[in-house]
């Protein structure tokens, strides 16, 4: 017996398009502050997936913790594209 939770395939599918979208945009280079936007999309993604994986009645403990990793580098993304005051001559 196949048992999900309400709305499950809703957080499932919602982080991969949001992923999806995510990547696409970074793909596209369109400057630092949509690319800032598209990391905000890959955070909805991680916190999505970590939900998914913490509420699926057949845990997926891989998904939710690759996830929670990733829901790290996308906060340092956010942080160096849309908050980070970028000084001349400075990295990206």
């Amino acid at each position: 017996m196949n048992l999900t939770l309400p709305g499950l395939d809703i957080i499932e599918w919602s982080a991969a398009i949001f992923a999806a979208v995510a990547a696409l945009i970074v793909s596209l280079d369109l400057g630092r502050r949509i690319t800032g936007f598209a990391f905000i999309l890959f955070t909805f993604s991680s916190i999505c997936f970590i939900a998914y994986g913490l509420m699926d009645p057949e845990p997926e403990g891989a998904i939710a913790s690759l996830n929670f990793v990733l829901l790290l580098i996308n906060l340092n993304g956010v942080y160096r594209y849309l908050i980070r005051k970028k000084s001349p001559g400075q990295p990206a």
